[in-house]
């Protein structure tokens, strides 16, 4: 009997997202439901955005949620290396197979080709696809022709006609996808990285994956990775898509709506096991009793047909409730200490408070109105407090909005950074600098005077201050799409210097 092998395969370029933690449990309770292996897989073939700082956030992320991995990057195993950077003389060569078995096709089209071309298909009304213009030797060689560095990618070989059907274990129709709805997916990009669809069939065949369990956005994919499997010759694994994560207004759960890192629920104080267990609940029947259960119970009474495909809401009202329930039913008060020390009473999360604090204080007893606000979520704020600025309301909210956006973007988060992205945000305003930092330390400390800004944003960590900016805005009321279209045009406009 063949091994159950699952694998989650993060992407390490930003925060660690509470869908892939979704995804792992997932593949986590299937594969020790059934006595297999689940693997870590780095895909970082995205040389630009992918960054070690990011890999080892999402490492620790799912292993402060209780989810270890049978071999990975840090572990090791047979089956390695684990990260896909380190893995590209195996996907160069695939590559070569399929196009010396014709599978695969050298492209010279340019992007500024391509965009035209897909711009004419959906005036057109046509779904965009590649056109195929490369398919022959006459048409590839004159788009090397009209190329200026006479770089390629590498296409897969789509068929016109006909209809793709497959089996996903989660919905008891086959799905049938038309071949001509199926663009000619690149395989090799120019760089000679591979794209996500090529490295991820030839890794999870060399690495045995028996059940690939993922989100339902990858379903339209399907058809490339079963023609992939047919080129090469090798069993395709069993598909089991799952729903996305919801808002409760059943959109997909965005970090420009809610908190959607993992590291924003360790920072906030929730317990792990009570962020795996409301996850879990996606795979536990309604029936089956009492909300509240362990690690160990989902993985026994795990099941696919368990998984709704309604798609769960992220409640976060529901995992206060389920936090606030194993903080009192759980533990007794020395554990509930003990917690808590790990949480923010420890010396590295104290001591840099404590260099903030120091110089601010006359005596001990100042400290705790002063930092309170470490140990704080959302703030206590209204519209009066907010708006104890010299800066008009509509710059004010710009301001915070500019610097969310920025502040995502950050690959590092420090103190150079964040002043550098405050000091962007009051030149692109045209505002003084030191009235508009006032409007930041109401919003990110609770008071126009504090400890140092800078020092105190990054010791809060972006996914707290992240929060308090969008609560800022809530109170002083949301950009509407139009507003945001425009300070979007404000964000991408050059500065005076760069022009």
């Amino acid at each position: 009997m063949t091994t159950v092998r699952t694998r989650v395969a993060p992407s390490p370029t930003g925060d660690p997202h509470v869908g892939t933690a979704y995804i792992a449990l997932m593949n986590w309770l299937f594969a020790k439901k059934h006595g297999g292996q689940f693997i870590l897989r780095v895909e970082d073939t995205d040389q630009v955005r992918s960054t070690p700082q990011s890999e080892r956030m999402i490492l620790e992320a799912l292993r402060w949620l209780g989810l270890g991995w049978d071999e990975g990057p840090d572990v090791g195993g047979p089956h390695g290396p684990y990260r896909q950077s380190e893995r590209t003389a195996l996907y160069q060569e695939h590559a070569a197979k399929l196009e010396a078995d014709g599978h695969a096709f050298k492209c010279y089209c340019t992007a500024q080709r391509l965009d035209a071309m897909r711009k004419q298909q959906m005036k057109a009304g046509e779904p965009p696809r590649y056109d195929g213009r490369c398919l022959t030797e006459e048409g590839r060689a004159q788009a090397k022709a009209e190329s200026p560095d006479g770089s390629f990618v590498l296409r897969m070989k789509v068929p016109s006609e006909g209809v793709c059907t497959f089996k996903d274990e989660l919905r008891d129709d086959p799905i049938s996808i038309e071949w001509s709805k199926v663009d000619m997916q690149i395989l090799m990009k120019s760089d000679g990285f591979p794209t996500y669809h090529m490295a991820n069939v030839v890794d999870d065949h060399a690495m045995g994956i028996t059940h690939v369990i993922r989100g339902e956005e990858w379903i339209s994919s399907v058809p490339k990775h079963e023609l992939l499997y047919r080129y090469f010759g090798w069993q395709p694994p069993k598909w089991a898509h799952l729903p996305l994560l919801r808002n409760a207004d059943k959109s997909k759960l965005s970090k420009r709506k809610n908190p959607t890192s993992i590291l924003f629920f360790q920072r906030a104080g929730y317990l792990p096991e009570a962020l795996i267990n409301f996850l879990g609940l996606a795979a536990k029947s309604a029936s089956e009793g009492d909300e509240m259960t362990s690690l160990a119970e989902l993985r026994e009474d795990f099941a696919l047909t368990n998984i709704s495909l309604g798609g769960p809401v992220f409640d976060v009202g529901k995992l206060d409730w389920l936090n606030a329930r194993y903080l009192r039913e759980t533990m007794d008060a020395p554990q509930f200490l003990s917690r808590v020390r790990e949480w923010a009473l420890n010396e590295e999360y104290l001591l840099p408070i404590a260099e903030m604090a120091q110089s601010r204080v006359e005596k001990l007893g100042d400290l705790g109105g002063l930092v309170a606000m470490f140990f704080q979520n959302r703030l206590d704020m209204d519209d009066a407090k907010l708006r104890d600025v010299k800066i008009e309301a509509e710059q004010q909210r710009q301001a915070y909005q500019l610097a969310l956006w920025q502040f995502d973007k950050l690959a590092e988060w420090d103190k150079p950074s964040v002043e550098g992205v405050l000091r962007d945000t009051a030149t692109r305003l045209d505002l003084k600098f030191k009235f508009m930092v006032r409007a930041f330390f109401i919003a990110i400390t609770g008071s126009p005077t504090s400890v140092p800004l800078f020092e105190a944003t990054v010791h809060l960590g972006r996914d707290i201050v992240r929060e308090r900016l969008r609560h800022a805005l809530e109170i002083l009321g949301n950009p509407s799409k139009k507003e945001l279209k425009s300070w979007e045009e404000l964000l991408n406009r050059p500065l005076p210097e760069e022009a």
